[in-house]
Order: C-alpha cells, then sequence, then structure tokens
C-alpha cells in the first residue's frame, strides 16, 4: 500500500511537472501570445491551448499507466510533447497566418489548431498502450 502511494505521488507529481514544462516550451514556440490573450477573453487563444494541453496530456495519461520505470515515462512525454509541437508548426505551415487569426480571436482557427492537437494526442496515445 506504502509504495503504490508513493509510486502514485511520483508519477503525478513527475505529470503536473511535466505540464507545466510544456506549457511553458509551448507557449515560447507559438507566435501569439496565449496567457495575455486568454486574460483579454480571447476564446480562439483558449481553445488552440486547451486542445494542445489536452493532447499533451492524454499521452502522457497513458505513458503513467503502461510505463515499466520513471525513465521510459521521461523520454516517452518528451516524444509527446515534440509530437504537439510539430502539430503547431505543421497548422502554421498551412496558415502562415496562424498566430495573427488566434490573435484576432478567430474561434474558426483556435478550433481547428485544437481538433489537431487532440487527434495527433489521442493517436499518439493510443500507440503507447
Amino acid at each position: 500500500m506504502v509504495r503504490s502511494a508513493l509510486t502514485f505521488a511520483l508519477y503525478f507529481a513527475a505529470s503536473i511537472s511535466l505540464l507545466g514544462i510544456f506549457l511553458m516550451a509551448y507557449v515560447r514556440l507559438t507566435r501569439h501570445a496565449e496567457f495575455a490573450a486568454i486574460r483579454a477573453g480571447n476564446t480562439a487563444a483558449a481553445i488552440s491551448l486547451g486542445g494542445a494541453t489536452l493532447g499533451f496530456a492524454l499521452p502522457v495519461a497513458e505513458i503513467a499507466r503502461n510505463s515499466v520505470g520513471v525513465d521510459e515515462f521521461l523520454i516517452w512525454a518528451l516524444v509527446a510533447g515534440v509530437a504537439q509541437a510539430i502539430v503547431y508548426l505543421a497548422a502554421r505551415a498551412l496558415w502562415r497566418d496562424l498566430s495573427d487569426q488566434i490573435d484576432q480571436g478567430s474561434t474558426a482557427h483556435g478550433i481547428a489548431l485544437a481538433a489537431f492537437s487532440l487527434a495527433v494526442g489521442v493517436l499518439n496515445a493510443a500507440c503507447l498502450s
């Protein structure tokens, strides 16, 4: 019981820490200032960042459930973060004005980016199980 509780605490703390690191890295990658835009009430920014967050969290949850050790967990979590970065860069290549559109509050662009992020996160999680 104690060992299970310690294992839970380790993986949960690592997961929350990795989520924070992912968010810090992701908002530096994008050309729009998500947190400032969200504070200003920009729904498109909230939707797109929410999609990327869930797209990262889904595979991390699957990794935590299936990993053999913390080192494996950390490596696959890095892969999940890189996958989300690739989604953003691919979407930006598809729509050169993606960040401008999100800054201007285009919910269509925010939803599309969130959907792509979630789709890749779900596929990533499925491949890890």
